[in-house]
């Protein structure tokens, strides 16, 4: 039984990772696609308060979807589409009909209330510097980007929707390709801004913006989501699935649906009241800085170290808890307790094969990283405020992984209450440690500190969500599991100390901080770190390295 269980398991760690290679091979050109945006960002409209009001006003949309429908569409309509696809008649065609209806009309009455109300929506997350006098340009360009940007809302909510219906087909590629099309929107945006306006300089960075700049920027933005929503539609039919409005909601389901939402509501509501915080505090550091460069370190420099940080996080952790959910839903469904045990222990082993080496390598070159990526135009003198955060990260991405892993294992059992409790402790830890960490801090450690705060929320998420799913489906190869961490973490640390050595020898040979400076310090030590890394790994026999990288190979094998 022992032999045919590890059988089994190995069999479900290939499935998986086959699975979410499709998702990842997306989600990298997205990527990638989206650091070209980045960089374009940056250099158009710096790093400093002049890129807050802009960035701030624009990540609200995203935050009130997630707030109040994210959390429903993604952790709780999936397996409720498996089931129905699994045990209705028409294989869950009518369930699925009422849920995008009642959706469609839910986020569009919303997204009408928030743009209305949006001068007192930007209130909960801006520093009362904002509202000083002296400010009023910043503050009317942030409630002017606001109207233009909070009917994203209605396209994110209808985007995740539409994705996860495919997902629950069995169609995962659609979903992480399409936010490619919303980026090149942007690229097309930041060119146009950037030729006819130009790159913030000194004077317009501690100033607002012209009402055509606010358009441009506001209206381009939405529209790559409109675009990215749109992408989705043709895959739904090709999939088998007419869309037809269905209006009969009672005694169809949906209760049950509802029901276990709510407590998927709560989790996003605590947890979105956390980020608000972070959000508050975070826009203190560059509107507290007398002219925005003198160091201040805000909510630009934080978010897009926070999204950087989280490049493998959706290149890897997401294709690979998207691919095991459905898988986790049948176990769940069939009462194997254990085999969700397994499989969530698999998949941690796997995710974190890959993003712990990719977290201690974006800690070493965290200063090539962000000259690479961010030193340009606006952003070229104060790229190295990114290093910092960029440095401290990677402790949070390891945690954070491990984390949300294990959070599908809920989700598949329903226990959506549970994941609520858990997300209050997360939510607590990240307020409070985030007030006390930035109550004395500079506006340079500003973002740093946020960081270090988002580090203590999910050690407290990893250790507690772990320990209790564990007890309740009878372990998750516990001792394995620490096997294979002490093997990686000597892999790991031996590379990266080389790696460290390398860089600051590179750095005494060839001094500056010139683009070809960084860019072949990246693919130097980058080269000598994964080269060690893959080595260490074969000698001390790493089966989940291997196994990645032997999927790799055979992929690569065929394209030729």
């Amino acid at each position: 039984m022992s032999e045919f269980r590890q059988q089994s398991t190995g069999a479900t760690s290939r499935a998986l990772l086959s699975s979410s290679a499709v998702m990842a091979a997306g989600t990298i050109v997205s990527r990638l696609s989206g650091f070209v945006r980045g960089i374009l960002l940056a250099a158009a409209l710096g790093v400093g308060l002049h890129a807050d009001v802009f960035n701030i006003a624009n990540t609200v949309p995203n935050m009130l979807y997630i707030l109040l429908a994210g959390g429903v569409v993604n952790a709780v309509l999936v397996p409720q589409l498996v089931r129905a696809m699994r045990n209705d008649a028409d294989k869950g065609e009518a369930f699925t009909n009422r849920i995008m209806t009642l959706a469609a009309l839910f986020l569009g009455v919303v997204t009408i209330g928030l743009v209305v109300a949006a001068p007192l929506l930007m209130r909960l997350f801006l520093d009362p510097h904002y509202f000083d006098p002296g400010r009023r340009e910043q503050l009317q360009s942030v409630i002017d980007f606001a109207r233009y940007c909070l009917p994203q809302v209605f396209f994110y909510g209808m985007f995740v929707l539409v994705g996860q219906v495919l997902n629950a087909r069995g169609r995962f590629g659609p979903m992480m390709w399409a936010p490619i099309a919303n980026n090149v929107v942007a690229v097309l945006v930041l060119v146009t801004y950037l030729i006819t306006i130009g790159p913030a300089d000194e004077a317009e960075a501690s100033g607002g913006f012209t009402s055509g700049a606010e358009a441009l920027l506001g209206l381009g933005s939405t529209l790559g989501i409109v675009v990215q929503m749109l992408v989705l539609i043709p895959y739904l039919r090709a999939a088998g699935f007419t869309y037809r409005p269905r209006f009969d909601f009672r005694g169809t389901g949906l209760g049950h649906t509802l029901r276990l939402g709510v407590w998927t509501v709560l989790f996003v509501v605590v947890n979105q009241i956390a980020y608000t915080v972070v959000v508050r505090l975070a826009s203190s550091g560059t509107v507290r800085a007398a002219d925005g460069s003198d160091g201040g370190t805000g909510y630009t420099i934080y978010s897009n170290a926070f999204l950087l940080t989280m490049v493998p996080h959706s290149i890897i952790t997401v294709s690979l808890a998207t691919a095991m959910l459905p898988l986790l839903s049948t176990y769940a469904a069939e009462g194997q307790l254990s085999r969700i045990g397994s499989a969530v222990s698999s998949t941690l082993r796997s995710a974190w094969a890959l993003v712990i080496p990719v977290a201690a390598l974006l800690t070493v070159m965290s200063l090539d990283i962000a000259n690479v990526i961010w030193g340009y135009g606006g952003a070229a003198a104060d790229f190295g405020n990114f290093a910092p955060s960029l440095a401290l990260s990677g402790i949070g991405l390891v945690l954070f992984t491990a984390h949300y892993l294990v959070l599908r294992g809920f989700y598949a059992l329903e226990q959506t209450r549970l994941v609520f409790v858990i997300q209050c402790a997360i939510a607590l830890t990240n307020i409070v440690a985030a007030v006390l960490l930035t109550r004395e801090s500079t506006p340079a450690e500003t973002a740093p500190r946020l960081v270090i705060a988002y580090s203590c929320s999910y050690a407290v998420g990893a250790v507690t969500s772990y320990a209790v799913l564990s007890r309740r489906v009878g372990g998750l190869d516990g001792p394995r599991l620490v096997r294979f961490l002490v093997r990686l973490l000597i892999a790991v640390g031996l590379s990266t100390a080389a790696a460290w050595g390398l860089r600051e020898g590179l750095t005494e040979i060839l001094p500056g901080e010139s683009k070809v400076h960084a860019i072949c310090d990246l693919l130097v030590v980058g080269a000598v770190f994964f080269g060690l890394f893959l080595g260490f790994a074969k000698l001390l026999r790493i089966a989940e390295v291997t196994d990645v990288m032997r999927l790799v190979t055979r992929r690569l094998g065929r394209g030729r």
